[in-house]
């Protein structure tokens, strides 16, 4: 079957083939709407992932700068702690010689006090110097008593001072010693750092308290919650608060009672 080419026929074949060009137009406008929104979509997945790790960057950042303050903190308070104990030994030391000091003291006023009663007028003493001379002498050994007591009331005072100093920091040494022992010691939290959620604990590897490890943590004797270990030092430690395990309502404060609960493995 032959189509003759006439005006009529190139017509319809034109105005076929432009309807075709309009449905391929119109399916190409929703093929480019579809990946304009996957490509958009993309991107907005794309931005939200970078936002959120740049938040997250952020955030880590700020808790390291959070822990290196804290750190900071510990080691000041250990420096402070080391000041103490040399400050205790000098005190010993000084407590010593002042011991000796007055001792000495003391004998010297025995004997200054000896010297008096052997001067006074009257009392035998074969040969004895002139009146004059011997009333000079009498003045100078009171002078020299007089120095002894001041000498003697000012090393008491002294020495009072450095005992009541000593006995207090002995008495610090001994609560830091019995902070020690072995897994299951109590300890105490330092401090909180709610917006990163971590605490500082006053146990470390000389307890035994090692990384991954959980605390009970107890407020009067009641349970309130858990902190895992993350970074452990010689005398303190930077736990994680397990939030799911505190009580409704209720935060960690610096001052409740830790006790180690041995490490997870």
């Amino acid at each position: 079957m032959t189509i003759s080419a006439t005006p009529k026929n190139l017509i319809g074949l034109s105005i076929l083939l432009l309807a075709i060009a309009g449905v391929f137009g119109i399916m190409n406008t929703t093929k480019v709407k579809t990946l304009r929104s996957n490509v958009a979509d993309a991107t907005a997945a794309r931005d939200s992932v970078e936002h959120r790790r740049a938040e997250r960057e952020k955030e880590i950042k700020g808790r390291e700068a959070a822990i290196a303050a804290e750190k900071a903190k510990i080691a000041d308070t250990e420096n402070r702690v080391a000041s103490a104990e040399a400050e205790l030994v000098k005190m010993q030391t000084e407590k010593t010689d002042l011991q000796t000091k007055l001792q000495a003291n003391e004998t010297e006023i025995a004997n200054l006090q000896k010297q008096l009663d052997d001067a006074k007028p009257g009392a035998s003493n074969p040969g004895a110097a002139s009146s004059v001379e011997l009333q000079a002498q009498l003045d100078d050994a009171r002078r020299q008593l007089e120095d002894a007591e001041r000498e003697k009331s000012f090393l008491s005072e002294k020495l009072q001072s450095i005992q009541a100093r000593s006995s207090q920091l002995e008495e610090e040494k001994k609560r830091r010693v019995a902070s020690g022992g072995k897994v299951g010691v109590r300890g105490t939290v330092l401090a909180v750092n709610q917006s990163y959620n971590f605490v500082v604990l006053n146990l470390g590897g000389r307890q035994g308290v090692e990384p991954n490890s959980e605390m009970l943590v107890l407020r009067d004797g009641s349970f309130i919650g858990k902190i895992r270990i993350s970074s452990v030092e010689p005398a303190t430690a930077i736990g994680d608060i397990i939030t799911s395990t505190l009580v409704r309502g209720v935060q960690v404060q610096p001052g409740d009672t830790v006790i180690y609960a041995g490490t997870n493995s």
